[in-house]
């Protein structure tokens, strides 16, 4: 695991493997989220829109919006709300304002009631606009204030003067009286076009007279985060977590995985892989307590990374892997010998690979015949780990399952073994397959013998 590519079959078997413990973080993190929720109480959003009629460039109404959420409008607008302790600074933070299309400011204020908001909003829009009527009517200069005014007042004059002349122009239908009738009304034509194209041209004309548009909604349902969104995500943060710590442990573990890793940290050759049939270990008795039965309820008792067992080839093929491995030792060993068959204590799938591997060693009428050595079964400690003394035996197979121990731990078995006098004569690894085997009439199936467990009282031995 530490070197492979982290892949969904890997997440999915965590999911699969781990799913109570799953479940357990995904409730607590939901009860987080709720806390969280109770902590900081609901928000309500809602917003007011201003039109600003005339031709408005982009940037114009970029300014119109800092001008709307700026600190003269809100603090204008808090003194109109009469809430003691609500200053313009404090609504800095809960009011907003953007240029949206057609020329309009929508105005947001969020509080933690759907009036209150709605009130907030209504007033930042209402001091925004009089605040920009007030910009866009203060002018120092009078005179020029006054101006086009006066220019309307004299257009109106020329007017009714060029009226007058016409009227006054020959009655008589002469060439003189019609050219001057006609210059006369080009004029008042392109007088009335140049006052047109002023008041188009005057910015207090084209871009005063903002409106609100009606009051602001009042909100029915509570900003994000809501209640619900801050559950469901403290549940998907402790799901995420608990896989990415599985993760991050897997990666870290230094248990070997491989055969060759294991013969390596043995220091000996391997044998064969053997395997027997899964199904759920049996409790032990020292698996009673508390927290033992609290691990089996999260599931967590058995290691999740291990490989999935591969489907069974049946009990004839399981029989010949285990002849193999017979046959490998009684070609390793010059004459037939007794071997100490060493078990890591714990290592359920070991033992009970080991307890088939003797029955299959002597059990079978015909094995002394094919000169199999006689084995005898040792569990050992890994913590301090202790090898019965060499006696009529002259040799130790290792038998462990792939994924459970370090190198750390393995070199402290094969440290055990030599001090009580034990070479290691070869390693077999076994594995888990899905499917029970096919009891045959009258016999007992090898993988259900019982071995025996037995340290001798005069043994010795090495810690890791």
């Amino acid at each position: 695991m530490s070197d492979d590519t982290i892949r969904l079959v890997t997440i999915g078997r965590i999911l699969r493997r781990r799913r109570r413990l799953l479940a357990v973080l995904a409730v607590v993190g939901a009860l987080v989220g709720y806390g969280a929720s109770v902590l900081f109480p609901p928000r309500y959003t809602t917003s007011a829109s201003v039109l600003l009629p005339g031709q408005w460039e982009e940037r114009e109404l970029l300014t119109q919006a800092e001008i709307a959420t700026s600190s003269v409008v809100l603090d204008r607008a808090a003194a109109a709300l009469g809430r003691p302790g609500v200053s313009g600074s404090e609504l800095r933070d809960r009011v907003s304002a953007k240029a949206a299309d057609g020329n309009i400011i929508k105005i947001s204020g969020t509080a933690d009631t759907p009036e209150r908001a709605q009130r907030l909003s209504d007033q930042v829009a209402g001091q925004f606009v009089t605040f920009a009527a007030r910009l866009a009517g203060d002018n120092p200069d009078a005179g020029a204030a006054d101006a086009p005014g006066e220019l309307r007042k004299t257009v109106v004059r020329t007017d009714r003067r060029i009226t007058d002349l016409a009227e006054a122009a020959d009655p008589g239908r002469t060439v003189e009286g019609v050219q001057a009738r006609t210059e006369l009304e080009k004029l008042r034509a392109a007088l009335l076009d140049a006052m047109k194209k002023l008041d188009e041209a005057d910015p207090a004309t084209s871009k005063a007279g903002m409106v609100v548009m009606g009051p602001a909604a009042r909100p029915t349902g509570e900003a994000a985060p809501t209640r619900m969104q801050l559950i469901v995500a403290g549940a998907l943060l402790f799901l995420l977590l608990a896989v990415i710590g599985h993760l991050t442990a897997a990666r870290m573990s230094r248990r070997l995985r491989t055969a060759p890793e294991i013969a390596a940290a043995l220091g000996s050759a391997l044998l064969g892989t053997v395997d027997v049939p899964g199904e759920r270990p049996a409790h032990r008795p020292e698996d009673r307590g508390p927290r033992a039965r609290l691990r089996r309820l999260l599931g967590v008792d058995t290691p999740w990374d291990v490989p999935p067992p591969q489907p069974s080839g049946g009990e004839a093929g399981r029989r010949i892997r285990y002849r193999r491995v017979c046959a490998r030792l009684r070609d390793e060993l010059p004459a037939s010998r007794r071997l100490l068959v060493v078990v890591p204590d714990g290592d359920e799938v070991a033992g009970r690979a080991a307890g088939q591997l003797v029955a299959e060693a002597g059990g079978d009428p015909g094995a002394s015949s094919r000169g199999y050595p006689v084995l005898r079964v040792v569990a050992v400690s890994v913590s301090g780990p202790l090898v019965p003394d060499r006696d009529t035996e002259s040799g130790a197979l290792v038998v462990l399952s792939a994924g459970s121990w370090t190198a750390g731990e393995l070199a402290g078995i094969a440290e055990a073994c030599a001090d009580a006098g034990h070479e290691i004569v070869g390693v077999v690894v076994a594995g888990t397959t899905r499917g029970r085997p096919t009891r045959t009439p009258g016999r007992r199936p090898a993988d259900e013998a019982v071995p025996e467990f037995a340290v001798h009282g005069n043994a010795t031995g090495g810690a890791v």
